[in-house]
């Protein structure tokens, strides 16, 4: 049964992984794709492979040792990788297996020089390229030398790269197998790389060719810089011809070598613009079949190009798919949310059906299709200046697209499917009686949700939840409501535009804001410090939460002195802002009243840092401050020309701020609020489905849409392999970073501040709460691992209303994601927490336990020595 372990590549396809691994599937594809030469060759199949590994009893024991390994742990993976790299290569290939090997070696010609080159059965995947991870050997000549070097692509299985990148990727070491291709040697004139979709941009109408001279080992190992072309619409676009001064070749006796390249032709591009033209049609035919963009291996042989290897692009954020061939511009709806993780199918499908504008869903993230609001001058003008006071790089980005003139269409002005008006611009009084009266609106219509939902079960409860979403909406859209937000947003930008302009002070609502009252979502901050002034007087119960893992940990304070007063505290906390959590937009994320450890580590923080009575004394300090500054703002403007007209509107405006953007945070709250009332419904309904076998475990209803699950609900059946699929994609999308905009045509335009008034080395970003802070940066990605002392200056990639709490302890603030009115900026400003956003790569090019200086008045962060 010899093709049982060796297969001709064109008897296998890409549907074949399990048994030629990942390489040699998308070869054997290739090889039948008309017009598209591969070199003849067999696979080496992963029963092969199974029957080696069985040789060895041990190595069973040392991969699980391996899985059960930490990925950072660096010297460990080392040790035990390389163990069983020297045991894999030792073990002597059985006689009817070299024999199968040999007789397919035969059929290319025994002395034939040939490739002989690892394919996982993790490897070219949708989702985990590993691109580089196991082992190649060129020119290779004999069936000695072939049956050994097929020994050490078998080991190559446990590099310590490849080990790790499984690690990281969430892929066990037990389940993956390792086929060997081996094929027929081809010595190139040029051979390169071919990306159909451009690998930086991302733009699916620009493939990039990479090209040198000699075999491709040159331009991967980095031995030379490639010459590297661009082609759109079947034309070379851009060229950069590189100064080749070595090129790899092959041995007559077997191996490679490095070799100088004559000085004549090293500045000669490697390909002629026909033949790049020709191998990206190539590419597209490739791309076509596969049904995705291709990173592509290619040698020109003769002038005919031979296709060596073709693996998904897996980097390439994903498009949002629409059914129609036109151009669409979409903004992410993360970077306003301050969440741009990706989100699980039934958060995104629960956030669709409630939002107030359409959205599409691509890499597990939410995006607005901003097309039509762009094509007509009217409303762009508009939107261009919403997005630009909220994120300027958003607003740049959008621009650098409009810039390209044939990519937007123009519509005349009154075109629909603009954004429907909110009501925003009808007047409103300055009377704090209006937020009381729509708080209260909220909590009369949750409530009401709360009391109605309990009877619902099974199909009902999912016809009571689309007409709950339709209230859900309608309080949102609230008229008075919308115009309370606008009210205090116009208003802040009034007083920092025309302050300016009268006493050349920058962004002086941000003081004139501080400890405005309403404002749910800094209350919440400043009543954990109430919670822990309880805490604190009890040393007992403070050493107990020192030590707690357990989410049952509030049943066991009642055991400890002081400790049903903890409990008491934690849990009107709870009660209140239970429903919080990080990433709070996403359903399916666990909120505090599941999870309430999560709090544990900041109330041990304020209980460190803080005097009793510190939540009292912050918001009388922060508010003191703010009237000192309405004071001294308007004796400096009645000294003005005009003054006593310009400090009577800039008194209503001040008021104006006051009254209002507090309330800016409260429609945030009713949403998640509501969202907590669904969740619980959602999942006793997963209960009874796991009660009744239907599902194994009730999360898995989170990698369903919502339409899906009521399917379930109703059918009693579900899709194990669809959810399956689902989990796999949503780890794939933690390694994609989503962009600000996205065009329909794949390219991810990033934009730029586009500022020269900063210093040399500076991190720019967006200046949302003034003052200058120095201090130690902690960069925190999850709240749960935060570890602050007082001066502390946190760095993280968003902070959404959950992360509030931590703001009390802190000096200074940087994120990488933020505008002038998201969450983060808004409560710096209420703490007087000078506070930069939207800083790229904040929490890569910042290290943990630097020294930073913030400028939170001029927008930028510099790194001290």
């Amino acid at each position: 049964m010899t093709e049982r372990y060796v297969r001709d590549l064109q008897e296998v396809d890409e549907t074949q992984v399990a048994v030629v691994g990942g390489k040699g599937a998308h070869l054997g594809g290739l090889s039948r794709i008309e017009g598209i030469r591969v070199p003849g060759g067999f696979c080496v199949t992963t029963d092969a492979f199974r029957r080696i590994m069985a040789q060895a009893p041990s190595l069973h024991d040392r991969l699980d040792q391996l899985s059960r390994l930490n990925p950072d742990d660096r010297e460990a993976i080392r040790t035990l990788s390389a163990g069983i790299r020297r045991t894999i290569e030792g073990i002597a290939v059985p006689g009817d297996l070299a024999a199968a090997i040999t007789r397919a070696l035969a059929q290319l010609g025994e002395q034939a020089a040939c490739a002989v080159r690892s394919s996982a059965t993790a490897e070219d995947l949708p989702t985990a390229s590993f691109a580089g991870q196991q082992d190649t050997y060129l020119n290779v000549v004999g069936p000695t030398a072939i049956l050994q070097h097929v020994s050490r692509c078998w080991a190559s299985l446990f590099t310590e790269r490849a080990v790790t990148y499984r690690q990281r990727n969430g892929i066990d070491h037990r389940t993956v197998r390792m086929a060997v291709v081996v094929q027929r040697m081809v010595f190139p004139h040029a051979a390169g790389i071919l990306f159909t979709a451009d690998p930086v941009t991302g733009n699916r109408k620009v493939a990039t060719v990479d090209a040198g001279f000699g075999l491709g080992e040159a331009l991967v190992s980095g031995l030379v810089n490639p010459d590297v072309f661009k082609v759109r619409h079947g034309a070379v676009v851009a060229q950069a011809i590189a100064a080749k001064q070595r090129a790899v070749h092959a041995l007559p006796t077997g191996g490679t070598q490095e070799v100088a390249i004559d000085s004549q032709r090293q500045e000669q591009p490697a390909l002629t613009d026909a033949q790049v033209v020709r191998l990206v049609q190539l590419g597209r035919r490739i791309e076509a079949y596969f049904g995705r963009p291709q990173d592509i291996e290619w040698c020109l042989v003769d002038g005919g190009f031979q296709i060596v290897q073709s693996r998904p692009i897996t980097t390439l954020f994903p498009i949002p798919e629409t059914g129609d061939q036109e151009n669409h511009v979409y903004v992410s709806v993360g970077h306003g949310q301050m969440m741009t993780d990706p989100m699980k199918p039934l958060g995104l499908s629960m956030w669709q059906l409630t939002a107030m504008v359409p959205m599409h869903t691509a890499g597990g993230r939410l995006f607005v299709d901003v097309t039509r609001r762009l094509a007509s001058p009217a409303s762009r003008a508009g939107l261009l200046d919403v997005m630009g006071r909220g994120d300027p790089l958003i607003r740049d980005a959008l621009e650098t697209v409009l810039d390209r003139d044939d990519f937007v269409p123009s519509l005349p002005d009154a075109s629909p499917g603009g954004q429907p008006g909110i009501g925003a611009s009808a007047p409103i009084e300055t009377d704090p009686a209006i937020v009381t009266e729509l708080i209260e609106r909220s909590r009369v219509s949750i409530a009401a949700l709360e009391r109605d939902i309990r009877t619902k079960t099974g199909p009902a409860l999912f016809d009571f939840l689309l007409e709950a979403f339709e209230e859900h909406k309608r309080v949102l859209s609230d008229p008075l409501s919308m115009r309370a937000i606008m009210a205090g947003m116009e208003a802040t930008w009034w007083l920092n535009d025309t302050l300016r302009e009268w006493l050349d002070e920058k962004n002086a609502a941000d003081t004139l804001t501080l400890s405005a009252p309403d404002n749910v979502t800094s209350e919440m901050g400043l009543a954990l410090l109430d919670v822990a002034d309880v805490i604190r007087p009890h040393s007992e119960v403070v050493a107990f939460l020192q030590g707690v893992e357990d989410e049952g940990f509030l049943d066991e304070l009642a055991k400890l002195t002081g400790g049903t007063e903890a409990r008491d505290a934690i849990e009107a906390y709870l009660d209140r802002y239970g429903m919080r959590c990080v990433g709070e937009i996403d359903i399916t994320r666990p909120r505090w009243r599941e999870r309430p450890t999560t709090l544990v580590p900041v109330i041990l923080d304020n209980v460190r840092n803080f005097e009793p009575g510190a939540a009292e004394r912050r918001f009388e300090q922060g508010r003191q401050k703010a009237q000192k500054k309405e004071q001294d703002v308007l004796s400096r403007l009645r000294a003005l020309p005009d003054g006593d007209r310009k400090a009577d509107e800039a008194k209503r405006m001040i008021d104006r701020v006051r009254t209002f953007i507090g309330y800016r945070e409260y429609p945030k709250y009713g949403i998640v609020s509501r969202y907590f009332v669904y969740k619980q419904t959602l999942l006793e309904e997963a209960e009874r489905l796991v009660q009744a076998g239907v599902l194994p475990e009730k999360e898995d209803i989170f990698y369903l849409t919502f339409q899906e699950l009521h399917d379930v609900v109703r059918s009693n059946q579900v899709d194990g392999r669809l959810i399956q699929q689902r989990k796999d994609a949503f780890r794939s999308y933690h390694a994609l970073t989503p962009p600000r905009v996205l065009t329909s045509d794949g390219e991810a335009v990033t934009g730029a501040y586009r500022r020269d008034d900063v210093p040399a080395g500076a991190l720019i970003g967006l200046p949302v709460s003034a003052g200058t802070i120095e201090g130690r940066a902690r960069v925190i990605l999850d709240i749960a691992e935060a570890d602050l002392e007082a001066g502390d200056i946190l760095v993280t990639t968003f902070t959404d209303p959950s992360w509030s709490p931590l703001f009390v302890g802190i000096a200074g603030l940087v994120t990488e994601v933020g505008g002038q009115m998201t969450h983060g900026a808004v409560i710096a400003r209420e703490y007087g927490l000078p506070a930069v956003v939207g800083v790229e790569q904040a929490t890569r090019l910042i290290r943990d336990g630097q020294r930073i200086r913030v400028h939170g008045t001029d927008g930028y962060v510099e790194i001290l020595p």
